[in-house]
C-alpha cells in the first residue's frame, strides 16, 4: 500500500451482520467484492464504514448489526495505515447490563480504551457511494444535507462534532419551549451557544464546498463522469457570507429569541442551518441535477465522489478510502473500465462490490476480486 494513503490492511468481523467470523488481507488497493445479492458484500463496507465515527453507511442502529442465531454481539478490528503511522482499531457493541439495546459502541485504539467513538475522529478519511444515494438530488433536502456534512467531515475532521453540539443545542431548546413557563434566562444562554454552533456549522461547509469548486476549477473538465458546480441555499450560510463571524451569531441569537413563540407553536425551530439545502448542477450542460436523466445524475454523483476524493489528496497529501457500493450496475462497460482507471490514478484503496465477478474485467493489476458467498470469501483473481 502506497504510504500517503489511507488504508486497512487486515480486518477482521466477528458476529457483525452474516459474518460470524471473517479476516480479509487485501493484497492490492482496489478490493472487489462479487456475489449475489444478500451475500453480505454492503455487511462489509458496512463494517470498513465504522472505522470512522457515527453510525456507518447505513445508518442502522448498533443492536441491528449483531449477526443473527449468535450471541447478540459484534466487534470489527482493523490494522490501518495512515500518513502519520499505523495503528490497531477496534470497535464493538454489547446490550447493556439490563438487556437493553446500548446507544453507543465502544471502540480500542492501540490497545487503549477510549472514552467514546469520537476518538476515531480524524484517524482515517473515507468517502462512501451507496445505491441509497442515487435519488439524492430529487430526495429530501435533508439527504442532501448529510451528504454535504460527510463532505465537509472529509475535509474538516470536527465537523460532525459542531453538527451534533447544534442538534443537541436545538432539542433542548424544543423541549424547554414546550413548557408552560420556560425558564428565560436558560432559553437565552442555549440560544447563545445555538447561535455560536450554527456559525461554525454553516462557516465549515462554506469552506468545504470553496475547497471543493478551487479543486474543479484547476482540474481537467472532461471525462466519463461530469463536474459539479455546488453551493448552499440557506439563511444561516447566507448570514455567515454576509457578515463577520460574531456579527452572524448575535443576528441568529436575536432571531432564535424573536422567533420563540412560532418555534413553540411549530414544534422545531425555524431557522438555522439543520434548514439548509445543497444545489448541484451538471457543470458541462449547465442544467440543475434533478433535471438530468438518471444515468446523467449517476455519473454526476460518481464524478463528485472522485471530485472530493482528489480534492482531500490535494488538500492533505494522502488518498481518501472509497467505498462504492454496487457502483458498476449501471454503468456501460466503457465507463466502468474508466472508472477502474480513474481509481487506480487516485491511488486510494477503494472496496467496490457487484453482482457478478465479469463487472470488474475491465479493471487492472491493482484490482483483486473476492467471491462473497453466505459470509465467506474466496479469492477470484
Amino acid at each position: 500500500m502506497h504510504p500517503a494513503t489511507f488504508a486497512v490492511t487486515r480486518l477482521t468481523l466477528t458476529d457483525f451482520r452474516n459474518y460470524g467470523h471473517m479476516r480479509l488481507e487485501p493484497s492490492r488497493p482496489l478490493v472487489a467484492l462479487a456475489g449475489a445479492n444478500g451475500a453480505g458484500k454492503t455487511n462489509l463496507l458496512e463494517a470498513v464504514s465504522l472505522l470512522v465515527p457515527g453510525r456507518g453507511l447505513r445508518g442502522a442502529e448498533f443492536s441491528a448489526l449483531a449477526r443473527q442465531g449468535g450471541p447478540g454481539q459484534w466487534a470489527v478490528a482493523a490494522h490501518v495505515v495512515t500518513p502519520t503511522g499505523d495503528m490497531q482499531v477496534g470497535t464493538a457493541w454489547q446490550p447493556g447490563e439490563d438487556g437493553e439495546a446500548a446507544s453507543t459502541r465502544s471502540v480500542m485504539i492501540d490497545g487503549l480504551t477510549q472514552r467514546s467513538a469520537g476518538a476515531l475522529t480524524g484517524l482515517l478519511r473515507m468517502v462512501w457511494l451507496t445505491p441509497a444515494m442515487d435519488r439524492l438530488f430529487q430526495g429530501a433536502p435533508g439527504d442532501r444535507r448529510r451528504f454535504l456534512d460527510r463532505m465537509v467531515m472529509l475535509f474538516d475532521a470536527e465537523h460532525a462534532s459542531r453538527v451534533n453540539a447544534f442538534e443537541k443545542l436545538m432539542r433542548e431548546r424544543n423541549a424547554l419551549l414546550s413548557e408552560n413557563n420556560p425558564d428565560g434566562a436558560w432559553l437565552a444562554s442555549l440560544e447563545v451557544q445555538m447561535a455560536e454552533s450554527a456559525v461554525a456549522v454553516a462557516a465549515a461547509r462554506l469552506a468545504a464546498v470553496g475547497i471543493l469548486a478551487r479543486h474543479v476549477a484547476l482540474s481537467e473538465h472532461h471525462g466519463p463522469f461530469p463536474w459539479a458546480a455546488l453551493s448552499i441555499t440557506g439563511a444561516m450560510e447566507d448570514l455567515v457570507m454576509q457578515h463577520p463571524a460574531v456579527e452572524a451569531e448575535d443576528i441568529y441569537r436575536r432571531d432564535l429569541a424573536r422567533g420563540r413563540a412560532a418555534d413553540r407553536a411549530a414544534g422545531r425551530a425555524l431557522a438555522g442551518p439543520h434548514r439548509s439545502d445543497l444545489h448541484v448542477v451538471h457543470g458541462p450542460k449547465a442544467m440543475p441535477a434533478e433535471l438530468c436523466s438518471t444515468g446523467e445524475q449517476k455519473a454526476l454523483l460518481i464524478g463528485l465522489i472522485l471530485a472530493q476524493a482528489r480534492a482531500a489528496k490535494s488538500l492533505f497529501g494522502a488518498s481518501p478510502m472509497l467505498l462504492l457500493d454496487e457502483i458498476a450496475a449501471h454503468l456501460d462497460p466503457a465507463r466502468r473500465t474508466a472508472l477502474f482507471g480513474l481509481l487506480e490514478t487516485l491511488g486510494s484503496q477503494v472496496f467496490m462490490t457487484g453482482t457478478e465477478v465479469s463487472l470488474f474485467d475491465g479493471a487492472g493489476a491493482s484490482t483483486v476480486v473476492y467471491l462473497v458467498d453466505g459470509g465467506q470469501l474466496s479469492e477470484s483473481r
